[in-house]
C-alpha cells in the first residue's frame, strides 16, 4: 500500500505536466471537433477536463475499485455530454484516451527507474490496473456518448415528424394535412397520433389529406393511413384523400388495397374546391 501511495503522489505531482505535454503533442489538424479548436476558452476547458481526469484516475492507486469507478462516472458523464465533445467524432476521442494511456505507461517506467525498491511485479501490477481502468473508461464513455446521441436523435426525429406532418387549419372547420417524403412505420404511427390530437385540439370537422409528395406507400403504411381515416371518422372528422400518384395507385392495386370506401380526388386543388 505504501508503494501505491508513493506512486499516487508521483503521478498527482505530474498531473499538470501530463496535461501540458498531452496538449502540446495533440494533433490539431483534425477537420472538426474540440481538438481542432483555436478558441482560448475551449482550449482552457479542454485542459481543465484533462487535468481533472488525472485527479480521478490516480485515485485508482489508493481507493477501493468500486468507489473509484463510482467517482469516475461523474467525470465521464460530464465530459461525454459537453457540447464540444458531443461534436467531436468518437474515434478522435478514443485516440486521445489511448495517447494518455501511453503517458501513464511511461511515467510508471520512470518511477520504477528512479526507485530501485520497486520490483518488476509491482510495475506489471500497476500497468495492468491502469490498462484495465482505461479500457473501462473508454467503454463507459462510448456508452454514455451513444445514449446521449440516441436521445438527441430521437428528439430531433420527433421534431422533424411534427414539422413534416402539420395539421393546417383552413376555414369553416376544414384543415389540411400535407404529407411529403418517405413514410416508414414509425413515422406513420406518429402521424396517426399527432393528427388525431391536432384535429381534436383545432376542432376540425373535415380533413384534407394530401399525399402527392409521398414517394412510396407499402402495405403497412397504407394500413396506417386507413387506420387514421377510420379513427378520424370515430371522432367525427370526415376525410378527403388527394394526390394519389399513378405509381402509388398501381402499387395499391397490386397489393389489393381498397380505396373505394375513402373519398378521393386527383389533386389538392380539387380537394380544396370540394
Amino acid at each position: 500500500m505504501e508503494l501505491n501511495k508513493e506512486m499516487y503522489a508521483f503521478l498527482t505531482n505530474k498531473a499538470r505536466q501530463l496535461t501540458e505535454e498531452w496538449y502540446a503533442s495533440l494533433d490539431k489538424s483534425d477537420p472538426d471537433g474540440v481538438y481542432a479548436s483555436d478558441d482560448p476558452d475551449v482550449i482552457a476547458e479542454l485542459k481543465e477536463q484533462n487535468f481533472r481526469f488525472h485527479g480521478y484516475l490516480c485515485n485508482l492507486l489508493i481507493k477501493e475499485e468500486e468507489a473509484f469507478y463510482k467517482e469516475f462516472d461523474e467525470w465521464i458523464f460530464d465530459v461525454s455530454r459537453s457540447k464540444d465533445h458531443v461534436n467531436t467524432p468518437i474515434h478522435f476521442i478514443i485516440r486521445e484516451f489511448m495517447r494518455v494511456r501511453l503517458q501513464y505507461m511511461k511515467f510508471i517506467d520512470e518511477f520504477s527507474q528512479e526507485n530501485e525498491h520497486v520490483d518488476a511485479a509491482r510495475v506489471s501490477e500497476w500497468r495492468d490496473k491502469f490498462i484495465k481502468a482505461f479500457d473501462n473508461v473508454i467503454l463507459k464513455f462510448t456508452e454514455e456518448t451513444y445514449e446521449y446521441q440516441a436521445k438527441r436523435l430521437e428528439a430531433q426525429r420527433e421534431m422533424i415528424n411534427e414539422l413534416s406532418s402539420p395539421v393546417i387549419l383552413l376555414k369553416g372547420g376544414t384543415a389540411l394535412l400535407p404529407l411529403v417524403g418517405d413514410i416508414d412505420t414509425q413515422r406513420a404511427k406518429f402521424i396517426l397520433e399527432n393528427t388525431l390530437n391536432q384535429c381534436a385540439k383545432l376542432r376540425v370537422n373535415h380533413l384534407l389529406i394530401d399525399i402527392s409528395g409521398v414517394v412510396m406507400i407499402d402495405t403497412m403504411v397504407a394500413y396506417q393511413l386507413f387506420q387514421l381515416i377510420e379513427a378520424l371518422n370515430l371522432i367525427g372528422v370526415s376525410s378527403t384523400l388527394s394526390g394519389i400518384r399513378p405509381e402509388i395507385a398501381q402499387t395499391a392495386v397490386q397489393l389489393g388495397l381498397d380505396f373505394e370506401s375513402i373519398h378521393t380526388v386527383s389533386t389538392l386543388a380539387q380537394a380544396l374546391h370540394f
